[in-house]
């Protein structure tokens, strides 16, 4: 039996579709709030419950050969004691349990973990991770966790950690960060962005990397799972491309996109998606390079062009919604 937390959101409802359709059993975390409308049809067991409560976590993963633990809490604002509870106290729960049941833990962290080096530099699986080098409370949730569990290898967890660059793609179903953008061009109301750009991946790609990782992965190796970086006026570009809208008519310098996005950040206060925020702002500007060389080389690792992932995802997002309501919504 496989279990897996975070099974609802973006990349875990991928995972569980995968998992199912090569006829494993799979058992889900899902927290008492959540929907679970991304994981409706599948046969799987459910199992509602807190990845803060460790008694029930070490219920969960009982039985389980392999755990992934994909549930985290993203936050754009600064200190906040949820995100560090369920990022890094959950995954310590995730942790004991696993040591406990001898289960295999395949752990997404992020490439927001990394110690962040100068602007544009190459990233690979060398560079530390130091959460007094990050910026932010996700990244710095992220790369604690992340040594939670290197630290736990040497006490004989069986471990692989994977690290996603920016995900896109299909089953988007709570509209992400890269979700809501591509709605809004779909709207043409998308009007204004800033320059940069990023390293984007596929959630199919991600969730077979997974997998493959944990099957062939050495315990206590980190692989980053990138795609294509792209900057933000190509990515522009490719989506005209694909259903023209010709929709951003101005793309702000980065000092001026920063300011902006201070103000737009209100728009959360009245739950309302902004493509612009200071963290989004923050993460374009790096101009970072990721390197997926590794995982190529360790795990077969062979990422879609950018443009088959935006095209599946706007064929999903335009046959799973009705946009003009959707869009209506997000726009008030």
């Amino acid at each position: 039996m496989i279990a897996v937390t975070g099974g609802t959101g973006h990349l875990g409802n991928v995972l569980v579709r995968k998992l199912v359709e090569t006829g494993e059993r799979v058992r889900v975390l899902v927290a008492p709030f959540e929907d679970i409308k991304p994981l409706e049809g599948l046969n799987i067991e459910i199992a509602r419950g807190d990845i803060r409560d460790r008694n029930l976590i070490n219920k969960f993963c009982e039985g389980a050969s392999i755990v992934f633990h994909l549930a985290a809490v993203i936050s754009i604002f600064g200190k906040n004691n949820l995100v560090y509870d369920v990022n890094v106290n959950g995954t310590r729960n995730v942790i004991d349990s696993c040591l406990r049941h001898r289960s295999r833990l395949v752990y997404v962290s992020s490439v927001h973990a990394f110690a962040e080096l100068p602007k544009g530099s190459l990233i690979d699986e060398t560079v530390p991770i130091d959460p007094d080098r990050v910026t932010g409370t996700y990244a710095k949730s992220k790369a604690i966790a992340t040594n939670l569990v290197l630290e736990a290898t040497k006490r004989g967890l069986d471990a692989v950690i994977m690290c996603p660059t920016g995900i896109i793609g299909p089953y988007d179903w709570r509209i992400s960060e890269m979700g809501n953008l591509l709605l809004l061009h779909l709207s043409g109301k998308l009007r204004v962005l800033m320059e940069g750009g990023f390293d984007f991946v596929d959630v199919r790609d991600v969730a077979n990397a997974l997998i493959v990782a944990s099957k062939k992965a050495k315990s206590g190796e980190i692989f980053i799972i990138g795609g294509t970086y792209i900057t933000v006026r190509a990515l522009i570009q490719l989506l005209d491309k694909i259903e023209p809208k010709h929709s951003v008519k101005l793309f702000l310098p980065i000092w001026l996109a920063r300011i902006i996005s201070y103000f737009t950040t209100l728009g959360r206060f009245f739950d309302k998606k902004v493509p612009l925020t200071p963290y989004a702002v923050f993460t374009l500007s790096r101009n970072y390079i990721y390197s997926h060389a590794k995982a190529a080389r360790e795990l077969s690792y062979i990422p879609r062009p950018i443009e088959d992932s935006l095209r599946d995802t706007i064929m999903w997002l335009k046959s799973s919604f009705d946009l003009t309501l959707k869009i209506a919504h997000d726009s008030i």
